[in-house]
């Protein structure tokens, strides 16, 4: 793959003004999917379902096989449209999507075009400094994803170069929300930035609602990324590029900016930009071709002759909108006001996706700096390391019970990140782990004392030094005792007892 020559963002930003949209796919969590009553594989917890179990007859494309419309989809949908600030239709259609899909048996794809079941709305997405900016939504329609190909075969994973390819029609029939901005102009260097806060605010969204697990990396939540560049002064929009199926935050705002980038080069080279999707290669940081974008009409839409239209009543839809939760924004300020941090603090939650999971342990009885720290310091740490989401490993309530033993002076940090550990290797809880493993702190003054006279016989000018008003000289002697005690010792009762010694020698 040929590398792409990119321009340096501040001289493309001075020549061209970036227009943005976004297409965001979330799976919805029902039992069923679409239009059939095969399990939804988005709603279980286990990734590792076997391929092509979760299928029925309309999965598979069989002749004889008709779809019937999944109610609850329709009330997620109708609750996602409402979160959106859309307008929901009174009446909707389900349409065809005629397109060549090898993961779809049927071979073609039962969305919705001209009439979807909401439309018109906006969505308040905040910046990393607190700046509010509205999206406009074109249309949130209902539609059912497609199968999963694996191929096998070939060094990039893609069909190209693969031996074979493998199918698997789990996933083909899954109930789907497309939520599709309207352009985005005036975002310039914050453009990438506004990709990855949308996408955060539509997941936060939808998690509060209840209606998907949106997890990224499982693809419960899809991001498009449509850019194009049109030069300065010029009314019409330039031709875009698609990114497809982008499966983090921070991979979204790279994908924007290198999109800029690399358009501004071959325009300002002289050259053209192709209408197509890209991929985006998360190891390298570009995107590269994938094929031409069709418009609308090469799909050949039309209405889905087996299935009728979905009406919405009007009082089961204001019904839903009084069901709405707080907007995640609100929540989000609601919260930052209600827990003192700075906005640094709680902005690095917010990027960390951890909200739920902070706040749930708040609610538990930690105290919010407390519960900051574990979740974003060693709770997230292990995760990292495990490739694992941080809520999979512990609990607001197993937090809450570890707190509790520091807070009662049983455990010291030290000694409460190897429970931690024993917790998440399944040992029990906290209170069990400490009694198996001994790990109880020593705060009895006899035991403390003889520790500090031996470490007081290697280092004997500490005291002088104390009693000359350099307190902090206690810390070798702790350093020692700690050590010594393997990390057992109360080091708030050593540093007391080490400077009540200064005092009476």
């Amino acid at each position: 793959m040929a590398k792409d020559q990119l321009m340096d963002l501040d001289k493309a930003l001075e020549l061209f003004e970036p227009v943005l949209g976004f297409e965001v796919h979330v799976e919805l969590s029902t039992q069923t999917k679409m239009f059939s009553a095969a399990p939804n594989p988005a709603a279980m917890d286990d990734a590792n379902v076997e391929p092509n179990t979760c299928i029925t007859p309309l999965c598979l494309g069989l002749p004889g096989s008709l779809p019937v419309v999944n109610t609850k989809a329709v009330e997620y949908s109708v609750s996602l449209g409402l979160a959106l600030g859309c307008q929901i239709a009174p009446v909707s259609r389900f349409a065809r999507k005629n397109y060549f899909y090898p993961d779809l048996a049927k071979n073609y794809q039962i969305s919705q075009y001209d009439e979807p079941i909401a439309f018109e709305g906006s969505v308040a997405v905040e910046m990393d400094d607190g700046t509010l900016v509205d999206v406009p939504i074109e249309r949130a329609h209902m539609e059912e994803d497609a199968g999963k190909l694996t191929h096998v075969g070939g060094a990039t994973g893609r069909i190209q170069g693969a031996e074979y390819s493998l199918v698997d029609y789990n996933r083909a029939g899954v109930p789907l929300v497309e939520i599709v901005t309207k352009p985005i102009e005036g975002m310039e260097h914050r453009a990438g930035e506004l990709g990855r806060a949308y996408v955060s605010t539509i997941r936060d969204i939808v998690r509060a609602l209840g209606i998907s697990n949106a997890r990224m990396e499982r693809g419960n939540l899809r991001c498009d990324a449509n850019v194009s560049l049109r030069p300065r002064g010029q009314a019409a929009y330039g031709t875009r590029t698609e990114t497809k199926n982008v499966n983090s935050f921070r991979s979204i705002e790279r994908a924007v900016m290198y999109e800029i980038r690399r358009q501004a080069a071959i325009l300002a080279g002289g050259g053209s930009i192709t209408q197509e999707t890209r991929h985006w290669h998360e190891d390298t940081g570009v995107t590269s071709p994938g094929r031409p974008k069709s418009d609308a009409d090469d799909y050949r839409y039309f209405p889905e002759p087996d299935l009728l239209p979905v009406e919405a009543n009007a009082d089961w839809v204001q019904t839903l909108k009084e069901a709405l939760p707080e907007s995640p924004v609100h929540m989000r300020r609601r919260l930052r006001a209600e827990w003192g941090f700075s906005d640094v603090d709680f902005q690095a939650i917010v990027n960390a996706g951890l909200i739920p999971e902070v706040q749930a342990t708040i609610e538990a009885g930690v105290e919010p700096v407390a519960a900051r720290k574990w979740w974003m310091g060693e709770v997230s740490r292990i995760a990292n390391d495990r490739s694992v989401e941080p809520a999979s490993l512990v609990t607001a309530v197993d937090i809450k019970a570890l707190q509790s033993l520091i807070d009662q002076g049983t455990l010291n940090d030290k000694l409460a990140r190897e429970v931690l550990l024993g917790m998440i290797e399944g040992e029990g809880t906290p209170a069990e782990i400490v009694a198996a493993r001994g790990l109880e702190v020593v705060s009895d003054d006899g035991a403390l004392m003889a520790a500090i006279d031996e470490a007081l016989a290697a280092d004997p000018d500490v005291l002088e030094k104390i009693r000359e008003g350099k307190v902090q000289a206690a810390g070798a002697i702790i350093g020692a005792v700690m050590k010594a005690m393997k990390g057992q010792a109360d080091a708030a009762r050593v540093r007391e007892l080490v400077i009540e010694r200064a005092a009476a020698s």
